[in-house]
């Protein structure tokens, strides 16, 4: 493979200046690539592209490299049959998310986004008695162990969460106390304060998280969901938190993104929406410029592709 000329499509925007990324790979610290912002109409003058969205003109390049950890977004078998190489941006986003979901489990438990609320509408209420709790002493279920799920248990762990790991066997791993395999799922999520999913959408995960398993959950439970809204029937959330089956929610991906106006998620107090932006830092750009940089690399000396997911 030879890529003479890298593009950076313009869809990165939605999460940091793909300029930034420009001027990152392009500076003599980082290999000095020849390296190009480009959108739809730029894909003719380039070998590879570093990119958020897909686009079907991308197979007919060498190389794609997702700004993301989740591929569900690409073609595997086209891209496979094409012989077009992709690797993602797998391992970044653990502190990031790990940080995100501290902050709402945190907001939960000493009730920050009623203050929030309140502070909008200039009033001045304090929560009842019982509401507010500490972190200290309560469990999280974290459903799935790469990444994400060692990042989420690493930060919450440290405020004095207890973690357990569901993944697709039960062997331990540093970062839990306890492990489920998958198969067990139910039994694993029947009595932490917290589920956390943190698994890539696959077709072994698309709606996990279903009628069964938030009847699964405590009463006093909070979901959180970090992982991609395929893997929650929204249906079935929304009712397990009008039923109060479970206590609330804190949900980064949607099943439709943006979340429309009309979602009922909107308007539940115990529910906190943040859009898709738990991995964002300002030094997302430096992480992924750092994977690239090492591909092309790799690309001249005819080595291994780091994050080859096809």
């Amino acid at each position: 493979m030879e890529i003479d000329r890298l593009g950076i499509h313009d869809s990165v925007a939605a999460v940091f200046p793909p300029e930034r990324l420009r001027e990152f790979l392009a500076s003599e610290t980082h290999g000095g690539i020849d390296v190009a912002v480009i959108g739809d109409d730029g894909l003719g003058g380039v070998d590879g592209v570093v990119t958020l969205e897909h686009r079907d003109a991308f197979r007919d390049l060498e190389w794609i490299h997702s700004i993301q950890a989740g591929i569900d977004r690409f073609p595997l078998e086209a891209l496979d049959e094409r012989g077009v190489v992709l690797t993602n941006s797998t391992g970044i986003h653990g502190r990031s998310i790990g940080e995100t979901v501290a902050g709402y489990l945190l907001a939960f438990a000493r009730r920050l986004h009623d203050h929030v609320a309140a502070g909008e509408r200039r009033e001045w209420n304090r929560p009842e008695w019982d509401e507010a709790f500490t972190l200290s002493g309560t469990t999280a279920c974290i459903v799935g162990t790469g990444t994400l799920g060692r990042g989420v248990a690493d930060v919450v762990g440290s405020l004095g969460v207890r973690t357990v790991g569901v993944r697709r066997s039960p062997d331990s791993l540093p970062e839990f106390e306890e492990m489920y395999a998958t198969e067990t799922l139910h039994e694993a999520i029947a009595g932490p304060e917290f589920v956390v999913a943190t698994v890539p959408l696959t077709a072994d995960t698309e709606g996990l998280f279903d009628r069964a398993a938030f009847e699964a959950m405590a009463p006093e439970a909070r979901f959180v969901n970090v992982a991609r809204g395929g893997v929650v029937d929204e249906p079935a959330l929304v009712a397990a938190l009008e039923s109060g089956s479970i206590a609330g929610a804190a949900l980064d991906v949607f099943e439709t993104e943006p979340l429309p106006e009309s979602s009922p998620l909107w308007g539940f107090e115990e529910v906190i929406v943040t859009p898709h932006c738990g991995a964002y830092t300002r030094d997302y750009y430096r992480d992924v410029g750092e994977i690239v940089a090492d591909n092309v690399a790799r690309i001249e000396r005819d080595g291994e592709f780091r994050n080859r997911v096809v």
